[in-house]
């Protein structure tokens, strides 16, 4: 949970660099609290016409959306790439093949021009 608020803390921070580990922490959270806000949509019927999620889904995605593209970015970074290869998902398929390897790779090691390894670095 404390790799879950480190990135809801640093929400505007689209600088430095997100080790492997911050960011598949937040990821994981992520989806464990989408699921928890179907399932109340479910239980509270909220749900949007026809679909399984609704209200609470949408308003957990309106409150998070910064801090994951924040997080996204900072990952892009730790691999050398800048924030705007983000838009590499714009190509269908391939984009979005190409952004999870990337996201999945290793960071590199050291420092490079987008700030100190964070694996180096304790959290804030």
């Amino acid at each position: 949970m404390e790799w879950y608020l480190c990135v809801l803390k640093k929400y505007d921070e689209f600088n430095g660099r997100a080790c492997k580990k911050e960011f598949y922490m937040f990821i994981i959270y992520n989806l464990i609290f989408v699921t928890l806000a179907i399932a109340i949509d479910n239980l509270t019927g909220t749900t949007a016409a026809g679909l399984p999620y609704g209200l609470f889904n949408y308003l957990y995605i309106l409150v998070v959306i910064i801090p994951v593209l924040a997080v996204v970015i900072r990952r892009l970074h730790d691999v050398g790439k800048s924030g705007w290869f983000l838009l590499i998902i714009l190509i269908p398929i391939i984009g979005i093949i190409w952004l999870l390897i990337l996201l999945c790779g290793e960071g590199i090691k050291g420092e490079n021009k987008y700030g100190l390894n964070p694996n180096k670095m304790a959290i804030d």
